[in-house]
Parts: structure tokens; sequence; C-alpha cells
């Protein structure tokens, strides 16, 4: 992280917290411009758009791969690891922490959230004047392994975490914790058999 970026990670605790602070709204906005600069950035400039990743990301490995588009909310908090290869189309809402390990694939259309809000609308939407946004909002990081693969359309959601080694079927909503060298897939998404 650069010298002049601030914390951005909103709550590392799990507590809620304020997305509309004027820090917060300064790492977003540097990220939308950062992440629409890369979406059109000529394909031929290798260089050029690792750069543009350089500084929108924590961390990014060696030959580590992005296609376009792509979307994040802060980017600072994306920690990218070694050869990893991201698809075309992924979203990811880095609230809190986004970890994926060396030599992952990460197929076309993926969502990875670490934003949460209470289920309850009573719990969830905030009547306090002084707040621009009236919601609740919590985060909970995800962490991916070394050597998975992700299929085209999964949803990971926050607080999980996919093990070593791991394959996650394409259209899978991953809501709890998968274990290393593990096939899973499903709605919600569960394992289906070990893998050696």
């Amino acid at each position: 992280m650069s010298s002049d970026s601030p914390d951005v990670t909103p709550n590392l605790d799990g507590g809620d917290f304020d997305s509309s602070t004027p820090e917060l709204i300064a790492v977003i906005t540097k990220a939308r411009a950062l992440t629409n600069q890369y979406n059109q950035h000529p394909a031929d400039d290798a260089d050029g758009r690792r750069a543009i990743l350089t500084e929108l990301l924590g961390h990014l490995g060696d030959s580590a791969y992005i296609d376009v588009p792509f979307y994040c909310d802060y980017g600072k908090n994306i920690s990218i690891g070694d050869h990893v290869y991201i698809g075309l189309n992924c979203t990811f809402v880095d609230n809190h922490k986004i970890t994926i390990g060396n030599n992952t694939l990460i197929a076309s259309g993926v969502d990875i959230a670490t934003a949460t809000h209470p289920v309850s609308a009573k719990e969830r939407i905030i009547d306090d004047p002084a707040r621009t946004n009236k919601y609740r909002t919590m985060s909970a990081p995800v962490t991916i392994g070394n050597n998975c693969w992700i299929g085209a359309n999964a949803t990971i959601v926050p607080g999980v975490t996919i093990g070593d080694n791991t394959t996650i079927g394409a259209g899978s909503v991953v809501i709890k914790d998968i274990p290393a060298n593990s096939l899973a897939a499903g709605n919600p998404c569960r394992v289906i058999r070990e893998l050696e």
C-alpha cells in the first residue's frame, strides 16, 4: 500500500461501519477511476495494465492476470498471489480483505463479497440524522487458497475460506468454509467428494 493511502479496511473486528465517510468515499472514488482506466487500457500493453493494477490492488503477484471488465470497491484490500488468472466480468466487493493464493483460477462472472447487512430491517435500518447512509453494514474477509479453481458465475459470501487445491463448481453459492482438496458445488455449495 502506498504511503499516501489511508487504512481502507472499514472494520476488521466485524462491527458495523459507515461506508459514506469522506475518507472511504475518497478511496472508492480513486478505485473507480483506476478500474475504469484498467478496463479501457489497450490489451496489448501488459506493462501499462500491470502498473494500473499495482496502484489499485494491495498486492499483485508475479504473472497474475485479470481480464476485463473488472470491478472492485477499494482495491487496496485485495491480495492476489502468483500465477493467478481472473476471468472477465468479475466483481470483488472488498470492504474487508480478499486474499487469493498462488496458481488459482477464477472463471468469468465470479462475485466475491465481504460486505453484509443484518437480515432484519429493524436491525439493518439506522435512524440517525448524522449518517448519510441509513443502513448498517458489516464485513468479513474472504480467503481462497493456493491451486484453487472457482467456476464461472460462482458467488462467495463474507467470511468464507476455501482451502488449497479445491474446485468450486460453476454457479455455486459458497456460504460456508470449504476444506482443502475438495470438489464442491451447488446452492448452497457443499462438498461432493475429496480430491487427491
